[in-house]
């Protein structure tokens, strides 16, 4: 059975790594089967539509891929690898992984990095883990009823594949592989947090809600604590200290760190273990969830997953209670109920000399998901990670299309009918208010699939939640009124940008990250074509268009009319090794595509008398 689980990991592999070198290093040139099979004499028996030819001009040989599914939107369905030698006629078969490595000495071969070596060996050595990892998840896991499931755990921890075009989905660089049956969401890994003690004078909290942090971090080490634990929690609250607790993993490396050691030594800071409540980890792994707690915690851990180091930003807990504030009062959630932030109202940390992160910060985020509201309905709730990712076996549907087909038989519409339904619905929920909000509040979310949440209770998309105190984009364009409604950003100038750069970061999260997987997953299911959704998001663009303020216009024309829009390349930050988290401005390497929906832009009229909800809203505040 091991087999079996190596054979599909080195296919999710294989179409991840593949796509990304398509979309961003060569998209290849494209012959159709009959074209093909006249040209080069070579049928490959495998009934594909499409042929796609690379030349790999180092190693001179021809790569040739089949393709059963040729996306509008970026992501192929490839089946057979062939390769053909210079001078020779005659093509091979060739297995995915040495396809892959062939692809990464090619990369490099065309680099002029003064770092060639090492970061060949870098994304080489991590693209091996993120296979052997997978094909490890696969193996525990791919017969577990669980991931089909409704329940929002299980669907946060049902992802064994990762982002549908990462070069490197489940590479986890600083996790042993011991560690991952206790810390890796697609384990169901489950653990206590690790408590210290310490002097009130280094405390660093905040926090919007009428608890604060301190409050909430004392119950979660007195849930489901034992006696001992209990007795143990008081003792160090009769004698004055707080308490702060971190991931285990984090636990073990800061208890290695001088500066830590200095304090315990000290008796300013006292190590006391694993305390209260269990958590299991969430598909960002460091955000842990617990379903008998109101709040889940997002900590820092000392590994690196994808493109960089999982570490909570001390900038970044200042702008989590801010925006949850700032959004509070714009009351947009509360207009359009369908569409919610999920808030990360509150922090605490270790406020230390001479460091802007302690190791310490944890942030405290709102669940929704409770014990009580995730055992329902159809589809529960879903990330977008989830719904569009491949069935993990083959000859099974995706979670996407399982939904789409129980409901058309529950209706009796057709598959068509109910997969457009549908995506008008999801629309609705995820897509129009984002846009939306930006439009009213100059307020931008990094909404990509794993960020994205929809529930699906009732089969179609009724909310849509995001997630995530890193991802907002505030516009520059309407800082002073912004301020004013919230005067705590005064603390978090890094949150504002210039309108261009949150159309290219917006454009790529919310448009080719998350709508355009969408739209690939019920095309590549058969449900409806790409060529159909992408007509009916083009229309409703239009339509949009002619409603929204000169903010909201530049950004859709943004979106809608440029030949070619910025993609964020997963794989060239790879190629060269940045930490994205860690780089300026947070900015990893992006590239440019052709934008599917670009054709000749509608003339669009705008009332120039209309009152923006921006200025309404200030005026009530």
């Amino acid at each position: 059975m091991a087999t079996i689980a190596k054979q599909i990991a080195d296919n999710a592999s294989y179409q991840a790594f593949v796509n990304g070198y398509l979309k961003e290093i060569d998209e290849g040139v494209w012959h159709s089967i009959a074209q093909w099979n006249l040209a080069s004499g070579f049928d490959t028996g495998n009934h594909d539509k499409f042929m796609l030819e690379l030349q790999l001009q180092h190693s001179e040989i021809k790569l040739v891929f089949g393709v059963a599914f040729r996306s509008i939107v970026g992501r192929h369905k490839l089946t057979g690898i062939y390769h053909q030698r210079l001078n020779s006629m005659e093509w091979r078969q060739l297995d995915s992984i040495s396809a892959i490595m062939l692809l990464i000495k090619e990369i490099y071969a065309r680099s002029n990095s003064h770092h060639v070596c090492d970061q060949e060996l870098e994304l080489t050595s991590r693209t091996i883990e993120s296979h052997q990892i997978m094909a490890d998840y696969i193996q525990e896991r791919k017969d577990d009823p669980a991931l089909q499931s409704p329940r929002f755990i299980d669907s946060e921890q049902s992802v064994l594949f990762g982002h549908w075009l990462h070069p490197t989905p489940k590479s986890r660089q600083g996790m042993h592989r011991w560690q991952h049956a206790h810390y890796a969401p697609e384990l169901k890994g489950c653990f206590k947090l690790h408590f210290f003690a310490v002097e009130r004078q280094w405390l660093n909290q905040s926090s919007a809600i009428a608890l604060c942090a301190e409050q909430i971090v004392l119950r979660i080490a007195e849930q489901g604590a034992c006696d001992t634990e209990l007795a143990l929690v008081k003792q160090f609250s009769e004698s004055g200290k707080a308490l702060v607790a971190v991931h285990p993993l984090q636990a073990e490396w800061l208890l290695k760190q001088d500066y830590i050691q200095q304090l315990i030594s000290t008796g300013q800071l006292h190590p006391i273990g694993p305390l209260g409540a269990t958590f299991t980890p969430t598909s960002s792994v460091r955000t842990l969830y617990c379903e008998q707690l109101n709040f889940m915690v997002k900590v820092s851990i000392p590994v690196k997953i994808t493109n960089s180091m999982r570490i909570n930003m001390g900038h970044e807990l200042d702008a989590g209670v801010t925006l949850a504030k700032l959004l509070n009062t714009t009351r947009f959630s509360s207009l359009h109920p369908q569409f919610q932030v999920i808030g990360d109202p509150a922090y605490l940390s270790l406020s230390l000399p001479d460091r802007d992160e302690s190791g310490f910060e944890m942030i405290l985020r709102d669940n929704p998901f409770k014990q009580t509201k995730n055992e329902l309905g159809i589809g529960g709730i879903q990330s977008i990670a989830a719904l569009v990712q491949d069935a993990i076996l083959p000859n099974e549907r995706s979670k996407l299309s399982t939904i789409v087909h129980t409901l058309s038989e529950q209706q009796g519409r057709s598959l068509h009918q109910t997969s457009i339904a549908w995506f008008d619905r999801y629309w609705q929920c995820a897509i129009e208010p984002a846009i939306r909000l930006f439009d009213q509040f100059g307020i931008a979310l990094e909404a990509h699939q794993q960020n994205s949440l929809l529930d699906l209770t009732e089969g179609y998309p009724k909310t849509y939640f995001y997630r995530d105190n890193q991802g907002f984009y505030l516009s520059s364009s309407v800082k002073s009124t912004l301020m004013q409604l919230e005067p705590d950003l005064i603390k978090c100038p890094e949150l504002f940008y210039d309108n261009n750069m949150i159309f290219d970061r917006f454009g790529y999260y919310l448009v080719i990250n998350q709508l355009f997987s969408v739209i690939n997953r019920l095309g590549l299911d058969g449900l409806v074509s790409e060529e159909t959704l992408l007509n009916l998001a083009r229309i409703k663009l239009d339509k949009l268009l002619t409603q929204v303020s000169p903010l909201g216009q530049g950004l859709i024309r943004s979106i809608t009319e440029r030949k070619s829009i910025p993609c964020k390349g997963n794989l060239l930050t790879r190629v060269d090794d940045v930490d994205e988290l860690q780089a300026e401005m947070e900015q990893a390497v992006y590239t440019q595509i052709k934008n599917p929906f670009y054709r000749k832009a509608p003339q669009v009229s705008v009332s120039s008398t209309a009152t923006t909800t921006l200025e309404a809203c200030l005026e009530s505040a």
